[in-house]
């Protein structure tokens, strides 16, 4: 009789092994943290959109796709990488995008290096908006590639709810751009709104209609924001590093530069992560002290530890566990500076609190009114953030000649004992 119960244990065992195996997640098989794949399997100028350039020719946008070779996982994480080249140059084959999603091929990753519209003419401020608004509308256009790959032949086996998107130096301005800057009102600094529809709005016309730009996380390689109230409670994490001494893209908030042209005041990864940690959403920083511009693209030590930090990262947005690479951070330090918001300050909230200001717009003086008795402090802001105007006032009409200031918008915020009002004055 023995030798039946024997048989019927064995048999339980061997019935429940298949079970075991397939309980097991991606992550206990040591999958998005370490190398599981020895080889990636690259197919190369896979079309995802077209579109006009800043010279108003058609530009074919392809992208070269890396995938585990041999892998059978049915729903896989896709990170979009895009390169850099100051919106004037570069390309899907950069050695610094290449090895990034070489390396996160090997370890269970998806990974599609893109090319986008690059160019602009003058090298001016405006241009280089326009020049970071095209890059993240053909960007968006990929991502929406990948969506409908998944609604249709499922081709890459893509999980849509696990697409980050990154990039190194212009390519992570256009990453986290894409990320954060989400209303048409937030670029109305930098260009008028019906520029922006021109070009085709905040998605864009590259390709693939209809299906969904949304990802799960940015990966800000030496990038910035052009201002870092766009990011909100709520809005996806973000993994950024840095050289504190960067001269081409600011770490904290400065001027960025195109072939030695300062062109527009940016926030770079540590206001980024400031803002992060003030609104409450996941922020990873990583900073080379000492280091300048993209110092992974001449050393490998620096791109290893690119890799680690941004694989951390991952690893835990996917749940996994893994003892992390510690940041190189020192305590963030009170900027003190003024979070500035754009959209949604046309309601009049001023006159419900007894506030007027007018006429706005205006080229010279400006009435700042109220019908009650009280004292309140008006400050005002450039859209880089500076104080341009601070002071108590009382009574029931002041006037303040602004006819010396530069021309566009500006941030007013009135405060009183029971109230902060923000406004947006537009100097013609």
């Amino acid at each position: 009789m023995l030798l039946p119960i024997k048989k019927q244990i064995l048999s339980g065992l061997l019935a429940l092994l298949p079970l075991a195996l397939i309980a097991q997640t991606p992550c206990d098989t040591g999958r998005f943290a370490s190398d599981v794949f020895a080889n990636v399997t690259v197919t190369s100028g896979v079309n995802f959109g077209q579109n006009i350039d800043f010279i108003g020719n058609n530009t074919i946008l392809n992208m070269d796709i890396y995938e585990p070779t041999g892998d059978v996982m049915v729903a896989r994480p896709l990170i979009i990488w895009a390169h850099g080249g100051s919106f004037i140059g570069g390309s899907k084959t950069d050695p610094d995008v290449v090895a990034l999603a070489d390396a996160f091929a090997k370890k269970g990753f998806v990974c599609a290096s893109i090319d986008y519209r690059v160019g602009m003419w003058p090298i001016d401020s405006v241009n280089a908006v326009k020049a970071v608004v095209r890059a993240f509308q053909d960007m968006k256009a990929a991502t929406r590639f990948f969506y409908q790959d998944a609604a249709t032949s499922n081709t890459y086996r893509i999980d849509t709810t696990r697409i980050y998107v990154g990039g190194s130096s212009a390519g992570a301005i256009t990453a986290v751009h894409l990320a954060y800057l989400d209303q048409e009102c937030e670029v109305e600094p930098y260009i008028s709104i019906s520029e922006l529809n021109t070009m085709g709005g905040i998605e864009g016309t590259s390709g693939n209609p209809g299906y969904s730009s949304d990802v799960a996380g940015a990966i800000n390689l030496s990038g910035a924001l052009a201002s870092y109230g766009w990011m909100e409670a709520g809005d996806v994490p973000v993994c950024s590093l840095h050289g504190n001494v960067d001269g081409t893209v600011p770490y904290n908030r400065g001027v960025a530069s195109v072939s030695g042209f300062s062109v527009i005041w940016m926030d770079g990864s540590r206001m980024i992560h400031e803002q992060a940690m003030a609104v409450g959403v996941t922020s990873k920083l990583y900073t080379h002290y000492g280091a300048n511009h993209a110092p992974y693209v001449s050393s490998s030590a620096y791109m290893d530890t690119t890799i680690n930090f941004v694989r951390d990262f991952l690893v835990e947005q996917l749940g996994c566990s893994e003892t992390p690479l510690q940041p190189a951070n020192s305590p963030l330090e009170n900027a003190n500076l003024y979070q500035l918001f754009y959209c949604g300050l046309e309601v009049d909230e001023l006159k419900e609190a007894g506030f007027s200001v007018y006429p706005n717009p205006t080229d010279h003086n400006l009435t700042i009114a109220t019908s009650l008795e009280k004292d309140f402090n008006l400050a005002i802001y450039s859209t880089t953030g500076e104080l341009v105007y601070n002071k108590n006032l009382s009574g029931l009409s002041n006037q303040l000649d602004i006819s010396n200031w530069s021309s566009g918008i500006y941030l007013g915020v009135i405060s009183s004992e029971t109230e902060v009002i923000q406004f947006k004055l537009v100097r013609e």
